[in-house]
This record gives C-alpha cells, structure tokens and sequence, in this order.
C-alpha cells in the first residue's frame, strides 16, 4: 500500500465513535487501520442529576468537561450553554468535540493534557467560591474535585457516562495477529487495556506483549509495562502526536 505508513495494520481501541476519526486519517497515511473497541460507552444508569446539572447551567461558574465522551452525553442543549461560562477541557479532542457543538473559547493545558494540566491553568488558580461542575465517567480520578475544592470551589461532579468491557471475543483479533496483519496497537487509556487485556487468551496476550504499543501518556506506559508488554512507546498529546510518532517508528520499522 501507497504512503509513509506503507500498508502498516494499527489497531484502534479506543470506543467507536472516537475511532473512526482516527482511522481515517491512519488509512490516509496509508495504513491499515483496524478498530476494536476496548470500552463501550453507555448512557448513566440514572440520569437525573445530569439532567438537574443540564436544567441548571446558569449556577455554574465554570465547567469541566473530562473528555469527548463526557461532551457527547453532557452538554444537553448547546444552545442553552450559558454565555459566561468559562469551559475547559484536558486536551483538544475534546476542545474540538465542544467546538462542534458551538461551544467556543474552550481552555486546555499549556503543560500536560490531564487534571494536571488543567489545574496548572491560571483560570483554576483562584476559585475560591466558584461553582464548577464537572463532567465525566463513572469511574476516574478524584484529583481535579478534591484540588479545586481544596482551593475553595463549591464542585459537583457529574456522571454522565458509563463505561463497560466489550461483549464480544477477541477471535478477530487473534486471527490477525496470526496471518501478521497486526504491526502496532494504540492503547488511550489503562482502563482499555485492562478490558483487552481480560478478554485475550494467553496466545492473545504473547501477541499483545511482543506488539509495539503506543500510548499517549506515561501512566498508561506504566501500567502496560505493569503487564509485560515489552515495546511501550509514548507519543506527543492528541492524534497528532499519535500520528507523528506512527510514522517516526514506520519509517525505520517495516510492517510484517
């Protein structure tokens, strides 16, 4: 196959809409891109604080929005966003994920795209009785609540998604690895490889193991080395950086 990734089969866990943007551009580039999901997104189990949250934005100060996901469940009506809401977000997928719904003016980390990026913006310096809600999933970190209310916001934190382990087998996969069409996997979250990670047979997890791994953040590296996963790249922030270092490790790394 024509372009820099030069026929390369990458595989795609993150959840399935956030896939397809990313497999877009991999295909472009000239890989092979295949998407296996390793988390599934659901709606809340039980909706009525998002829905109290949604009905009573003009009380919030500010407003966190932990990834694409928590902006597809969490915004409700776009054009009841209130105009003096200082809106932020870790990265900019999920900046971009506001931008389409008209939310402009969104704030993301200089540093670090992570709570502690965010807490290192100057906006969540001083928030000594402001309101802010944040955003999210049913499961996650608790730095960002207990740092901002250490300095003195009033926080809620919502619930606005649900995430759970794929149904289905890995036998797609499997098959893949063993005809070599499997050059690289990217792993989003620690979260995802401990879904793939439990779904895989032990011939699966060799396969995994011996795979060059790209991950967008050292905890994640951490936790895949935890694994025994042998060749764990960290790449830049964003698909961007994803994409950057895909080519990097291709252009000296031929595909099977």
């Amino acid at each position: 196959m024509n372009g820099p990734l030069r026929g390369a089969g990458i595989v795609i866990t993150r959840p399935a809409r956030q896939a397809a943007g990313l497999a877009r551009e991999i295909a472009a580039l000239g890989g092979d891109p295949l998407i296996f999901p390793a988390i599934v997104i659901l709606p809340p189990e039980d909706e009525a604080a998002l829905r109290a949250a949604q009905r009573e934005l003009a009380r919030y100060d500010i407003a966190i929005f932990v990834s694409a996901n928590a902006v597809e469940y969490g915004v409700g009506d776009p054009a009841a966003w209130p105009a003096h809401m200082l809106t932020f977000a870790p990265g900019t997928g999920t900046a971009a994920a506001l931008a389409h719904l008209g939310i402009a003016n969104v704030r993301v980390p200089a540093t670090s795209m992570d709570s502690e990026g965010l807490l290192a913006l100057p906006e969540l310096a001083a928030v000594a009785n402001k309101r802010v809600v944040i955003f999210r999933g049913d499961t996650g970190r608790e730095l960002l609540k207990s740092a901002l209310e250490a300095g003195g916001a009033i926080v809620t934190q919502i619930e606005c998604y649900r995430r759970a382990a794929p149904e289905s087998g890995a036998a797609g996969l499997l098959e893949a690895w063993r005809e070599k069409r499997i050059d690289a996997v990217t792993l989003t979250s620690s979260e995802g490889l401990d879904n793939l990670w439990a779904i895989l047979d032990r011939e699966g997890k060799d396969y995994l193991a011996a795979t060059p791994t790209f991950v967008p953040h050292p905890r994640i590296a951490e936790h895949a080395r935890g694994f025994g996963l042998d060749d764990v790249i960290v790449t830049p922030p964003a698909d961007a950086g994803l994409l950057a270092s895909l080519l990097e490790y291709f252009a000296t790394h031929p595909p099977n």
